[in-house]
């Protein structure tokens, strides 16, 4: 239940506004004059850069960032519209001194700009103002939006500067700050975004939330200058009503980070009801889920497959493989230069909003791979492969790490930012780059028009069948996909050569850990060492450069600095990466990276009273609340991919305690599960579906078409384990049933076991397969087909 709120406040409504929100109605009944700036208790004056409402300019603190700004390489110092005469910048805040690629977007603003810490904090208590939050990343679309109309601009910086104390966070650099408070902009508004824009008190407290707001009111709709206003007039004439709101907003939050635990393991029929939830959501014509704006969802996806994979529901299957049909097909795909964009505006895929995420990326690659097992569809493979060529090629660091995003906005030939600039043609561009033929293949296949949706300019994607546009331009199919290719490689060269978006060079623990398991699991899957040496390069990246004094993992680096610490998300997904690489080279070190990585969890992560693992470890400042996270957004949860996670330990090392810890966060987080938490779905899957332990024991010539075998094979639940000849002491030691196993006379043998009972040994590809697809089912009695989705 949301707290009440003051009048003025509760009679706020946020409209969405893509992934921000915009204010919809004013704030009832407050004064629309200006509120007069307060004067701040005596001794509590401060210095400040020179800046536009400032109480006390500083001039050391002013001459000391001007010379950190000088000793910047030019290629990375922010932008600004505000010059001197000189050309130096006008304005300049203490972001400058940061190592975030977002907040160094903004120390150049006129807004007095604090980091989030303790002085900030300091400031808000000794003047009594209010604390004005402002959570974004560098490569949010609508974060540059309001930096450009309200950040940028002297007269709103004055106010805020004047009334409050500005502080900027990074959100992927503070996930914990960012989830807290967005937790509290949902309690007050219902919904959520970035830019997200809160007032605090001076104690950290929310009074006031939102996302999106222009400057000034537009169309009936109040503006960010209003609402501040409005917002110092209350929080001046009855700071403790605002107090007394603050805390039961606070209370609101510190409930929905601490759910009430269950007291069993879910019903297995929960998987069924999620996925008839899917089946009702399902676009029959495009795929996906719901209409627009439409993200790819790729936890839902593999919860999805993996059901398939226990009931041979067709209908399960069918989604999936028409999702990705269309995602590969559609303009969120990035049909020149691979990997694919953040999510599609429009229900047929075809425009997307630009940004491009490593996350999203990596998690893809590993639902594509999967659907190739499931299917053997050699184009789903090619995606995969395509994408990971994109994160090589563009996203990799010299050091093997990736980058974590690329912006949504790109400079035009006259150095304005635009949306998708980058990425998007004319007619007339695509034949100066190809030649008058091969462009009419281009413009017939990939739908270039004269008045494409995006200024003018259009997307590239395969709207129709490319045997429809290959006839209509006279060729085969097979003739039409081979020009396409070439033309392809051209207007990715020809591409490279325009102003290329804002690239976030920072390299984030968790993200590099679901980019190491794309491409762990593509080596292994594809019988591609190549990816498998990428994958290793990445886990090496972070073992050396994101450790602390201590040997303890960091969440965050960038240009050598590394900082921390590292949240639950950033050690499961590290977990699940040394696993896959496990199997994907056998080397027992992995196991005992992941091995050591879940010790630290357990030790530093769990709530020993109800259960499930906290996002940040003991000990840490976690504002108002320490948060669970179990809802999948873009990201799996942390706390599904560690359930996961304790049951491949389970069934690889036969140690109970791998099991039990996780049926007690199962049991923990059972009340929220459902079509919101797919990854906690597959994860219990590993319980209800009896995950199979495949060894592959002693060399020879059969040993590689086994493993091939078990890597093809669309078995969800399965841990494998490749001994060779001779097994090291130090995998015994970790995976002890494989004592008990031997080659056989035909040499290299597999064994595939469950629940304690194993198949007959075999040196057969065939028999093994046969073996492995034999799935135990999740529920005592089958569950009725999912119903399909009627096309209109």
């Amino acid at each position: 239940m949301r707290p009440a709120l003051p009048l003025t406040l509760a009679l706020l409504a946020l409209a969405a506004c893509g992934p921000c929100g915009q204010t919809a109605v004013p704030l009832a009944g407050a004064p629309a004059e200006r509120a007069p700036t307060p004067s701040p208790p005596e001794g509590a004056r401060f210095g400040d850069p020179d800046l536009p409402g400032v109480d006390r300019v500083d001039p050391a603190l002013e001459a000391r960032l001007r010379a950190a700004f000088q000793a910047m390489p030019e290629d990375k110092r922010p932008r600004t519209p505000h010059h001197r005469p000189d050309g130096a910048p006008r304005y300049v805040n203490r972001l400058l001194l940061t190592h975030s690629p977002y907040l160094l977007q903004h120390a150049l603003n006129p807004v007095n700009w604090m980091p989030w810490g303790e002085e900030a904090f300091a400031r808000a208590q000794a003047t009594g103002r209010p604390i004005f939050l402002s959570v974004g990343y560098s490569t949010c679309h609508w974060c540059h939006v309001m930096a450009r109309e309200s950040f940028e601009d002297p007269e709103v910086a004055a106010y805020i500067n004047a009334h409050f104390v500005p502080v900027k966070v990074d959100r992927e650099a503070r996930p914990d700050v960012d989830a807290v408070y967005m937790s509290a902009v949902q309690a007050f508004s219902g919904r959520g975004g970035w830019p997200m824009t809160v007032l605090l008190t001076p104690d950290g407290e929310p009074f006031f939330g939102g996302t999106y707001f222009p400057p000034h009111g537009r169309a009936g709709r109040p503006g960010l200058l209003e609402l501040l206003e409005q917002a110092v007039q209350l929080y001046q004439a009855d700071p403790a009503r605002v107090q007394a709101r603050a805390k039961a907003l606070v209370d609101a939050v510190r409930r929905a980070a601490r759910p009430a635990p269950g007291d069993g393991l879910p019903a297995p029929e929960i998987l069924h009801r999620s996925a008839a939830h899917f089946a009702a959501r399902f676009d029959p014509v495009y795929g996906g889920f719901g209409r627009a704006p439409k993200f790819p969802r790729p936890a839902a996806l593999d919860f999805l497959l993996r059901y398939a994979a226990h009931t041979k529901d067709p209908e399960a299957r069918r989604m999936v493989i028409e999702t990705l049909e269309h995602l590969s097909r559609g303009g969120i795909h990035d049909q020149v230069g691979g990997g694919f964009h953040r999510y599609s505006v429009t229900r047929d895929w075809n425009l997307p909003h630009f940004e491009k995420m490593l996350y999203d990326n990596a998690l893809l690659v590993s639902v594509y791979l999967a659907a190739y097992r499931a299917s053997g569809r050699e184009d789903f493979a090619a995606v995969a492969r395509t994408t990971l060529g994109y994160l090589e090629r563009e996203m990799r660091d010299a050091g093997g790490a990736y980058y974590a995003a690329t912006d949504a906005d790109s400079p035009t030939p006259e150095g304005r930012e635009e949306e998708g600039r980058f990425f998007t043609w004319t007619p007339e561009e695509i034949e100066a780059v190809l030649g008058t033929e091969a462009a009419r293949v281009v413009i017939a296949c990939y739908g270039i028009g004269d008045h494409g949706p995006v200024d003018g300019r259009s997307v590239l994607a395969l709207r129709r069948p490319l045997s429809d546009c290959a006839s209509e331009v006279g060729l085969g199919t097979e003739a039409a996909r081979q020009r396409l290719e070439a033309a392809k490689a051209r207007l990715y060269a020809a591409r490279a050569k325009r102003p290329p978006p804002h690239r976030d060079e920072k390299i984030l623990l968790g993200w590099n850990a679901l980019a190491a398991s794309a491409f762990a699991q593509a080596g292994l899957t594809l019988e591609a060492p190549h990816f498998v040496q990428r994958a290793e390069e990445i886990v090496r990246f972070l073992d050396t450069r994101l450790r602390d004094g201590s040997g303890r993992p960091l969440h965050a680096w960038h240009e050598g600095h590394a900082s921390g610490p590292a949240y639950l998300d950033d050690l499961a997904y590290l977990t699940a990466a040394r696993l896959d690489l496990y199997e994907a080279t056998g080397q027992v070190g992995h196991l005992e990276a992941a091995i050591a990585l879940q010790a630290d969890l357990d030790h530093g992560y769990w709530d020993a009273t109800d259960g499930g693992y906290f996002l940040t470890p003991s000990g840490a400042d976690s504002p108002l609340a320490r948060t669970k996270p179990f809802y999948d957004g873009a990201l799996p949860s942390g706390n599904a991919v560690a359930a996961q996670n304790l049951l491949r330990l389970h069934t690889l090392t036969q140690d109970r305690r791998y099991r039990e810890r996780a049926e007690a966060l199962l049991s923990a987080l059972a009340p929220k599960m459902g079509p919101a938490t797919p990854a906690l779905l597959s994860a219990a899957m590993w319980i209800y579906g009896q995950p199979k332990e495949v060894a592959i024991v002693g060399a020879g010539a059969p040993a590689p078409q086994l493993e091939r075998t078990v890597a093809e094979a669309p078995v969800p639940e399965r841990v494998l384990v490749v001994a060779g000849a001779q097994p090291p002491p130090a995998l015994l030691a970790r995976v002890p049933w494989l004592e008990r196993k031997g080659p056989g006379r035909a040499g290299a043998t597999a064994y595939v076991c469950e629940a304690g009972r194993c198949e007959l040994p075999t040196s057969d590809p065939a028999v093994l397969r046969r073996q492995l697809l034999r799935l135990a089912p999740l529920f005592p009695t089958p569950p009725p087909p999912l119903e399909p989705a009627a096309r209109p």
